[in-house]
């Protein structure tokens, strides 16, 4: 009998190291499992800042396209103003002096 009760004592002792080992790695799987949940997490609030920044920017790069639009318009508008004849009447009156043959310049006279 002595022999049985050796083998019991033996196999209870396996059991309880069983379950100690089992409880260890159930322990060690629910630290990854935490460590990953908390890394997921970190990238994903950094992913979320990344995706702020880069909203803004294409913000700010889509007003620079506007305004540059709206530049090109106006500089199409004045290439075609100074292809005018008003424009040059008004370039020759303004740097060169010149008149119109049928236009009378009046000089304000000069008072001493």
């Amino acid at each position: 009998m002595t022999g049985d009760c050796m083998s019991e004592m033996g196999k209870s002792r396996r059991k309880r190291k069983d379950k100690w080992g089992n409880r260890m790695a159930l322990i060690g799987i629910t630290f990854v499992v935490f460590s990953l949940a908390v890394i997921v997490t970190l990238k994903g609030v950094t992913l979320k800042e990344k995706e702020q920044e880069y909203r803004l920017r294409l913000e700010n790069l889509q007003a620079q396209v506007d305004k540059e639009q709206e530049r090109a318009k106006e500089l199409e508008e004045y290439r075609v103003y100074v292809q005018t004849k008003q424009y040059i009447e008004e370039v020759a009156k303004q740097k060169l002096g010149l008149v119109n043959p049928d236009e009378i310049l009046l000089k304000p006279s000069q008072r001493q």
